[in-house]
């Protein structure tokens, strides 16, 4: 019986150190299974089930240390720092917020104090007359950054595994919440807020298990571009820049805006529709749409309608910046083409001129602003798994097809 306890004991203390972390980290085969109530119930109730595990060895571990043969001894013990050491890796070095601090120091700077390279991406975000803009290479590692943008409070969030940047105000039910990073879910990053201890999906915004399960997020509108692409519509935006303390963290990042960073979970398919290619990822009302990168940059113009909702994509001659409107301009849908100067086009309904911006610059529309449609750029894998239902634009055959 001795035996049997002590084989229990640590066969389960075991299991249960390890699968509270194997369930929520990129771990071989962790995250393609719906496991997420699981891990969140171990995460909530591993002391008690720690004590348990104890309580079953604790007669057995004396016995033997005080009656048995050196060989057990020996082997008891070596389970027993075996354990140890387990409890330290799970419990200290592989927690996501262990492994991915947030910023000691936040300075954000404009102009000439800006040490940031202009060609790096950015998610960007304006309120209130206010620009501020994130690089995704600094906000990759952070995972989040929290922040005050024209006097409004901001949670700028971005998941490099799943290429998603989404900016969120931090309040649940009017009240400022504090959220830390605790693991991921189907390959994207979940944060736990610090009063209910609710998970928090990063793509969406939605608290996907615990007591606020379903409640979601305010999305805050953004975009990611280029910096300098930034720059011209907002020379006085502010940047935030490195946080010295990180910079080896930060060149593990090193080219992940161009998709040829080492890693493979961050690493870019460059063919089209593979679970790393990268997609623009549009919602309009119930419905989803994923445009192949590889596609808008061979077009540099993408029109196309959703319901009630005619679009056009545009990519930046920096081959990086994109930028989708809604084609409509007092009701009805303008077509465009692309004009002779870079970053420029025309519609063919009036032949005015218009910036890569969405404003036009001449013509009977000149000084009017097409409305901006918010877009993401992301892994395909992520896209299709959060949107099960998006829709595929497919130019070489001429439809829309679903995904089956």
């Amino acid at each position: 019986m001795k035996r049997v306890f002590l084989i229990t004991g640590f066969f389960f203390l075991f299991l249960i150190e390890i699968g509270k972390v194997y369930l929520i980290m990129p771990f071989p085969g962790s995250q393609k299974q719906n496991t997420i109530d699981l891990a969140y119930w171990l995460d909530q109730n591993i002391v008690w089930l720690r004590w348990v595990c104890i309580a079953l060895l604790a007669y057995p571990v004396i016995s033997v240390f005080g009656s048995s043969g050196t060989w057990k001894k020996l082997l008891t013990g070596t389970v027993v720092i075996l354990y140890c050491v387990i409890f330290y890796y799970t419990n200290f070095r592989f927690l996501a917020d262990k492994m991915f601090l947030q910023p000691r120091t936040k300075e954000l700077y404009s102009g000439d104090r800006n040490k940031v390279d202009s060609n790096k991406l950015v998610i960007a975000v304006t309120l209130n007359g206010e620009a501020r803009a994130y690089p995704i290479e600094i906000i990759g590692y952070h995972h989040q950054v929290v922040d005050t943008v024209g006097q409004v409070p901001v949670m700028v969030t971005y998941c490099t595994v799943c290429r998603t940047g989404r900016v969120y105000s931090p309040a649940v039910d009017g009240k400022m919440e504090k959220f830390r990073l605790v693991g991921m879910d189907h390959f994207n990053a979940m944060f736990e807020d610090a009063t209910t201890n609710s998970w928090w999906r990063q793509v969406t915004g939605t608290a996907i298990v615990g007591p606020l399960k379903g409640k979601s997020l305010k999305e805050i509108p953004s975009r990611q571009l280029t910096l300098a692409a930034w720059q011209r519509e907002y020379p006085q935006s502010l940047v935030l820049q490195p946080d010295t303390t990180f910079n080896k963290r930060y060149a593990d990042l090193e080219g992940f805006d161009k998709g040829t960073v080492e890693s493979g979970l961050e690493k870019r398919d460059s063919a089209s529709w593979k679970l790393k290619s990268w997609v623009v990822g549009v919602v309009a009302g119930n419905t989803s749409k994923a445009y192949d990168w590889n596609e808008l940059v061979a077009a540099k113009m993408i029109q196309d309608s959703l319901p009630d909702s005619p679009l056009v994509l545009l990519l930046g001659s920096d081959t990086a910046s994109f930028y989708v409107f809604d084609r409509r301009m007092d009701g009805v849908p303008l077509n465009f083409q692309q004009d002779s100067i870079p970053d420029f086009f025309r519609d063919t309904n009036t032949n005015s001129a218009w910036n890569i911006s969405g404003f036009c610059v001449d013509g009977p529309f000149n000084g009017r602003q097409l409305h901006t449609i918010q877009a993401y750029q992301e892994f395909w894998h992520s896209w299709k798994t959060f949107h099960p239902q998006t829709l595929q634009y497919r130019a070489d055959v001429k439809q829309t097809l679903g995904l089956r």
